[in-house]
């Protein structure tokens, strides 16, 4: 794989090559990956048709309580404020 970086993402490299902690580009790229990916764990895609985005909501749901609640007592409760 090839990456192009523009010149702001030069500098960034070639400064934490010059820090001495990172002796290559690809050292500098895993390690920012790395990093990333303790912050943002990769997320699978979503799907993009309607019945896949109902899917996704009902798998989102699974384990999800309303306190004893359901929903149509929490749309009649709005009704009547």
């Amino acid at each position: 794989m090839s990456v192009r970086l523009d010149s702001h993402g030069k500098e960034l490299v070639s400064a934490h090559m010059r820090s001495g902690r990172d002796h290559s580009p690809e050292e500098v790229v895993t390690r920012a990956l790395e990093t990333l990916t303790e912050k943002e764990p990769p997320t699978t895609p979503r799907n993009k048709t309607a019945a896949g985005a109902v899917a996704d909501v009902r798998e989102l749901r699974k384990g999800v309580t309303l306190g004893g609640l359901n929903i149509r007592d929490l749309i009649n409760e709005g009704r009547n404020d």
